[in-house]
């Protein structure tokens, strides 16, 4: 009884700590706000039902030898096209490998994809379009003119041009990638940099002697973050979608290593007979997907400030 009413007072201890009006340092200022907007986004039933989804495609990829039985390239052809059954839970395709195992360890693929995507494209987007906005004049005009080039194009058509280009495989497929999604990004971060440039802590940082580079790093770049991180969330099911097109059309992933999209490219040809082999790669890109955009739509009510 004496353990639960100290941890109760504990408990109660840190959130004062955490939600106190004066807080004593900027750390304390900064884990409030991050257990304010902690809050927030777990009374979003939804939100928390897309980080779920998230947590454990996470957990699939760690622990893909744990929850598999079977090699997923090892293929065994007298097991071949089999339905779902006790033994293979989600059936097997042409070579007769597991489908279960390959969309396990098609897990890593996919989040590789993502976060691979993600710190690339995000910082080359914050880079230019703060530099953009910040600067003005005529490199403003070429940064943003640039990426209009960019925005011309359909993102999965401009991806298939560069994958083409840059031939297959999953490292050239995420250059690919993040060559189309950065130009968003570019826009939100100069959107957020005319917003604030002309601040008064912009113009005291300047004041003070401070360099350019180092008010658009020190000052303004932490000021787009918030907006740049729930655009990056909700590209999320975007980026996967685009990979997934990559490896459908033979220009992401290479045989016989598994990727959702390559998956249900092979089992196109079987679909109405044996659906099995295309249909659970789907479910998983669906899934996925639907999680991203889930967490993104949380964030956007946690972060935007227009949304509170």
């Amino acid at each position: 009884m004496s353990f639960t009413l100290s941890n109760d007072s504990t408990n109660k201890g840190w959130r004062a700590w955490l939600l106190t009006d004066t807080p004593h340092s900027r750390l304390q200022a900064r884990l409030g706000r991050a257990y304010l907007g902690w809050r927030s986004f777990a009374r979003n039933p939804l939100a928390m039902a897309g980080l779920i989804i998230f947590l454990i495609l996470v957990l699939m990829a760690i622990f893909a030898p744990l929850l598999t039985s079977h090699d997923p390239l090892a293929g065994d052809l007298t097991q071949r096209l089999l339905p779902p059954n006790d033994t293979y839970a989600l059936g097997t395709d042409q070579q007769g490998r597991d489908l279960w195992s390959r969309i396990v360890y098609g897990s890593r693929v996919t989040l590789m994809i993502v976060f691979l995507t993600a710190i690339t494209a995000a910082p080359i987007g914050l880079v230019i379009g703060t530099i953009a906005g910040y600067s003005g004049g005529w490199i403003e005009s070429v940064l943003m003119r640039i990426t209009d080039v960019f925005l011309a194009f359909p993102r999965l058509i401009l991806a298939l041009a560069f994958a083409a280009a840059l031939g297959p495989g999953i490292e050239n497929a995420v250059l690919a990638i993040s060559l189309t999604v950065w130009p968003p990004y570019a826009r939100i971060a100069r959107a957020e940099t005319l917003a604030v440039r002309n601040s008064d802590y912009v113009a005291a940082a300047h004041m003070m002697g401070a360099s350019p580079l180092r008010i658009i790093v020190g000052q303004v770049m932490p000021m787009c973050l918030s907006s740049l991180i729930v655009r990056v969330s909700l590209d999320m099911a975007g980026i996967i979608l685009t990979a997934a097109g990559l490896g459908f059309l033979g220009l992401g992933a290479q045989p016989p290593q598994p990727e959702w999209g390559a998956m249900v490219s092979s089992g196109r040809e079987h679909l109405l007979d044996q659906w099995w082999i295309s249909t659970f790669p789907g479910i998983a890109i669906f899934i996925v997907s639907l999680g991203f955009n889930l967490i993104g739509d949380g964030l956007r009510d946690v972060l935007d400030p227009r949304e509170q």
